[in-house]
């Protein structure tokens, strides 16, 4: 951003353990919130300094970070001007995207930047998950622990006593599978997703992380069938739950496909990723499926609580989004033996394919 200050430039941290496991290919992703401007109120971040709120230079330097972090896979949260901004300075720099929109009157979504050279998209789907209350099952989403309070009735929830209603949130993910370009040509099926932010309402939390669970074993099994693969996974996101509290708990403990975090794996969950004025924790987080083919072997690291780049709350001159990146370098382990007995160049038909220039 302008100013005296300059944006921080990411810093990857070696996880190596001078192991002898021969490699064969290795890729970076990074997740990042990088706060719709939609959002962008001066009320909502009165530590700020005012330039760095505006469009013109925010969308720079978000743009300038993300250019930044060299990754090979970008699950971005809160993306919006996907098509005026995002889409064409991020594939003239390399990359190809898919994005969801939010429903309804929603200008944000999700959306997955890879570079063509690092793997190849054979098969997407997007997550409504206002899908639940069609559906309504009701057993998933916990009603028995549910506790109403006066903040339930706000006009911006509507009648919460309505469980069609409560689980009507206008979250959204995506599902994506990549066939890596290594020697083995593994897959990796990537999801990212933005859970429901309102800490009341943590029975809507829960059933959105079951039904993304379910989705994503459900797109695995259809993978794995159909091109005869064992294919890694990866969930990424911002998850509007701290570490411990149940959402987190159910990634982590979820049967349906064995999870682990990312940071929380290799010494801890960071002290935060979200600093504002009036909240400062961890909410984002990377989880991979318990195999043996990915070996992380970096971490983006991220400042303390004592940085000075973070004093005052974010954004600022230094971070341009209220959220901090998180991240990691991966190797594709060689005894990894994933290779597909059914050829990879033909796109899986999807139920429910995303539409890339979604109107909505």
């Amino acid at each position: 951003m302008s100013g005296s200050s300059r944006q921080i430039s990411p810093k990857f941290i070696s996880l190596e353990d001078g192991g002898d496991i021969t490699r064969c290919y290795k890729f970076r992703l990074v997740s990042y919130n990088i706060l719709a401007q939609v959002y962008v109120k001066s009320s909502n971040f009165p530590g700020s300094p005012s330039s760095c709120l505006k469009w013109k230079v925010r969308s720079q330097a978000i743009l300038t970070a993300l250019k930044s972090f060299n990754a090979d896979f970008l699950c971005i949260q809160e993306l919006d001007e996907y098509d005026s901004f995002y889409k064409s300075n991020l594939e003239s720099t390399g990359y190809s995207g898919i994005y969801i929109q939010r429903n309804g009157q929603k200008r944000d979504g999700c959306g997955i930047f890879y570079k063509p050279n690092c793997a190849k998209l054979v098969s997407m789907e997007e997550i409504y998950y206002n899908d639940l209350a069609n559906s309504l099952n009701l057993e998933s989403t916990d009603t028995s622990e549910r506790e109403f309070s006066d903040k339930d009735n706000h006009s911006d929830h509507g009648d919460l006593n309505d469980p069609r209603i409560r689980l009507t949130r206008d979250c959204v993910g995506l599902l994506a599978a990549f066939k890596l370009n290594d020697p083995s040509h593994h897959v990796v099926i990537m999801a990212n997703t933005h859970i429901y932010w309102d800490p009341e309402l943590i029975d809507v939390k829960l059933a959105q992380v079951k039904y993304l669970i379910r989705r994503v074993a459900q797109f695995k099994e259809a993978i794995s069938d159909k091109y005869g693969c064992s294919p890694s996974v990866i969930i990424a996101g911002d998850f509007n739950s701290t570490p411990g509290d149940k959402v987190y708990e159910y990634m982590i403990s979820t049967s349906t496909i064995q999870l682990h975090s990312l940071y929380g794996h290799n010494g801890g969950e960071p002290p935060f990723t979200n600093c504002t004025t009036g909240f400062t924790g961890t909410l984002d987080y990377i989880f991979i499926s318990n195999t043996n083919s990915l070996k992380p072997i970096s971490l983006l690291q991220l400042p303390g609580p004592g940085s000075p780049d973070v004093i005052g709350g974010l954004p600022n001159h230094q971070h341009p989004s209220d959220h901090l990146p998180i991240g990691g370098d991966f190797e594709v382990l060689s005894y990894s033996n994933s290779s597909t007995s059914k050829p990879l160049e033909e796109p899986l038909p999807e139920i429910n394919k995303l539409k890339l220039d979604n109107g909505q």
